[in-house]
């Protein structure tokens, strides 16, 4: 009964990395990070963000970036009116700030992280504090999705946006 039960936990297991891998290649075919948030249907206050912000064709470039990409979820969480406000154009730099914030520079994949505790400098300029000793934290954000690979790079998806000090 055992082996039985351990066959269909393996097969299980493998049949669900098979789909998350073959969904993370379905988006990489040519689709770049913008492109692939858009995709994938949950980042639209993000897609806005960047479009206000003029940063979709920075983020459509060679690049490799990496992304801490807030889902909807996450910008649901600030404060009543935080999103209206920071979209209006005299708020531009501010939201570029915050933007640029969830980027780092190259391609960082999870297996890279895994059992660090790193500090990792943003196109912002300032630092991120990931720790990945048990699950990964991007400050006080957690990492509920990871390597979604696009042709310029790689997003991890967080529940939290990232407010830079």
């Amino acid at each position: 009964m055992t082996v039985t039960m351990k066959k269909i936990s393996t097969l299980a297991a493998a049949a669900l990395f098979a789909v998350s891998l073959t969904a993370s290649q379905a988006f990489a075919s040519g689709s770049t990070i913008v492109d692939t948030a858009v995709k994938a249907g949950k980042f639209q206050t993000l897609v806005a963000a960047l479009k206000a912000a003029n940063l979709v064709d920075t983020l459509k470039g060679t690049g490799p970036f990496t992304v801490f990409a807030p889902t909807d979820a996450a910008f649901a969480k600030l404060p009543a009116g935080t999103v209206e406000n920071l979209l209006k154009p005299e708020n531009k730099a501010k939201l570029t700030a915050i933007l640029t914030y969830h980027v780092v520079p190259g391609k960082i994949m999870s297996a890279d992280l895994a059992g660090k505790k790193i500090n990792a400098k943003t196109v912002q300029g300032s630092e991120l504090m990931v720790n990945a000793m048990s699950g990964v934290m991007i400050n006080k954000s957690t990492v509920i999705g990871a390597d979604v690979v696009a042709s310029n790079g790689v997003i991890h998806i967080i529940d939290t946006v990232l407010i830079p000090q």
